[in-house]
């Protein structure tokens, strides 16, 4: 684990830049770690967010593509180059361990 700030609040985060203690995440953190995945939050990616964040016990890209949010495709265009991996580090929970 390692120390980091995001937006003005220090936290300790894993590695891989997952938030050790999940309840410190706010939307301004969120914004903050897209930032560094170069992504700018809209409010179809928050919908995704707040979906993760509520059904975060196996979640499953497949999971995700029938949230009736968004298809796979829709998916991966919001969050590309690992739609889970990525989102659900910006929605401050574990990793997935379906996630390499």
């Amino acid at each position: 684990m390692a120390q980091k700030t995001i937006a003005g609040v220090n936290l300790e985060v894993s590695d891989e830049g997952y938030l050790a203690d999940q309840t410190q995440w706010t939307e301004e953190i969120a914004k903050e770690i897209a930032k560094e995945e170069n992504i700018e939050l809209t409010e179809k990616h928050f919908e995704i967010i707040k979906f993760i964040r509520e059904n975060e016990s196996g979640l499953t890209i497949r999971k995700v593509g029938k949230s009736g949010i968004v298809d796979i495709k829709g998916f991966y265009d919001l969050f590309p180059g690992g739609p889970l991996k990525i989102s659900t580090k910006i929605a401050g929970i574990n990793k997935p361990s379906s996630c390499v």
